[in-house]
């Protein structure tokens, strides 16, 4: 009788296990059901995950085993590959080619630890051919696959939402034509602060449109979040895909208060968020420190105060299979 026990057990915690390890092919293609993100069997979905830094400055952590590390260490169901598109050396506009490497080398390898992974064009200002260009690309490539989100203009700062939505709008038209089905994130205004804007006046003709909002704990409080739910109860479906818990500056103290209440704030609405960033620069959203491998096998020494917290965050609610 005990041995059947012995089995049994095993048998769950092998079961367990490989749900964990399969997570898109347990939740698939993706959705939006009025302001939910929903998997294949339209049940919600909270996607939790870290965003790597600009890869045109941090390129050493786009690699397979940095995404596999964050899967299987920080508990990762979902990373953001954030292309920077003009700053630093290696940026997209100069240097195209290795932009584009390092980004599928983050897609592939989420590919295959079946996580879901965000493209993103990390810009602040509208360069409408080349992001066309680029996701024409990147969509006839990897448009069959259901882990991949798009995000086609990481935060506008100045320009104002009329312009916002026309070049999302042909940039969605874009990606539409090679991929129909898989989510595509907007920003708004104001460094994805202004939701209240594309609430009053959403894209229309297309399906599976999420609008992101970006948060610094230590900076945006409660009135930002006022905002948010305003915007999700006019029906505007909102993801989380960059915030940290210290100034907006990316630098200065971490507010573990603030940042809790945002946690909480989110979980409670089913909301998806991602961390940023991956990457060792002198500052204390970057969560790594110089010391730390350019392929994961980080330890707590390795991890800034941000990385440990977030990791502690990533650990105890990413539960789902």
């Amino acid at each position: 009788m005990k041995s059947k026990t012995k089995i049994f057990t095993i048998t769950l915690l092998l079961m367990f296990c490989f749900s964990k390890a399969q997570f898109v092919k347990h939740h698939g293609q993706l959705s939006v059901l009025g302001t939910q993100l929903v998997d294949k069997d339209n049940n919600p979905i909270v996607l939790r995950g870290m965003s790597f830094g600009w890869h045109s400055m941090w390129p050493r952590f786009y690699n397979e085993k940095a995404v596999s590390w964050l899967k299987k260490d920080f508990n990762c169901n979902v990373v953001r590959a954030a292309m920077g598109v003009e700053l630093g050396e290696w940026a997209y506009l100069k240097e195209p080619q290795f932009s584009k490497e390092k980004i599928e080398a983050v897609v592939n390898a989420a590919i295959k630890s079946d996580i879901y992974v965000i493209i993103d064009w990390h810009s602040h200002n509208i360069n409408l051919e080349e992001a066309k260009a680029f996701f024409a690309e990147m969509s006839k490539k990897y448009g069959k696959y259901p882990n991949i989100i798009y995000e086609v203009f990481n935060e506008p700062d100045y320009e104002s939402w009329s312009e916002v939505k026309a070049y999302a709008e042909d940039v969605i038209k874009v990606i539409r034509e090679n991929d129909p089905n898989n989510i595509i994130l907007v920003g708004s205004p104001h460094w994805d602060q202004d939701v209240n804007l594309p609430a009053e006046d959403p894209i229309r003709g297309y399906h599976n449109i999420m609008y992101t909002m970006h948060f610094y704990a230590a900076t945006h409080g409660k009135e930002l979040r006022d905002k948010t739910d305003d915007a999700i109860k006019s029906g505007l479906p909102i993801f989380i895909s960059e915030s940290a818990g210290m100034e907006a500056s990316g630098d200065g103290p971490l507010n573990r208060k603030a940042w809790q209440e945002y946690i909480d704030w989110m979980e409670a609405r089913k909301l998806s968020w991602i961390t940023w960033s991956v990457s060792d620069k002198d500052e204390s959203c970057s969560i790594l420190k110089k010391s730390a491998k350019s392929e994961g096998k980080w330890k707590e020494e390795d991890l800034k105060e941000s990385g440990i917290m977030v990791r502690e965050f990533l650990r105890k609610y990413n539960t789902q299979e």
